[in-house]
């Protein structure tokens, strides 16, 4: 899909606040709201915008432990096996394959360091996991979302 700076701009102000209105956009990038409208329709029918949601700050409700979790396999673990085993748990908020030594590399939120432990005890329970380096976060320096 081909964008434009103006396209770019209205992108930029949703990800800012997904929920502005279409008017305030337009004040920033200098088009009225129906025209805005008509631009964020379009980006949504090409599938470049994919949804809206609304952002939750995880220390609110009590989760103020961040990790980041190398993952090493045994063989030739797939990505669809990986992903499989990751998935019902929710403090996993996301997994990547990565290059390097690692196979894999989770990022996972929890309330404390007890309830990691037990997190990282439920991933080393997948048959093919045969170690993880843990990586706790201090704090984040830039957070692009």
């Amino acid at each position: 899909m081909r964008t434009d700076e103006t396209d770019e701009r209205i992108i930029g102000c949703l990800l800012r606040d997904a929920r502005s209105a279409y008017a305030d956009i337009g004040a920033q990038v200098g088009l009225s709201a129906p025209a805005v409208k008509r631009r964020v329709d379009r980006l949504r029918a090409g599938g470049l915008i994919t949804g809206f949601t609304a952002l939750v700050d995880p220390a609110a409700l009590g989760w103020t432990t961040e990790a980041f979790v190398e993952l090493y396999c045994t063989g030739r673990t797939s990505p669809d096996a990986i992903r499989s085993a990751m998935a019902d748990q929710p403090e996993i908020i996301a997994a990547y394959t990565v290059t390097g030594e690692a196979d894999a590399l989770l990022h996972v939120r929890t309330r404390d360091t007890a309830h990691l432990e037990t997190v990282l005890e439920r991933v080393r329970m997948a048959p093919f996991v045969q170690q993880t380096k843990s990586v706790l976060v201090l704090s984040r320096l830039i957070d692009r979302r």
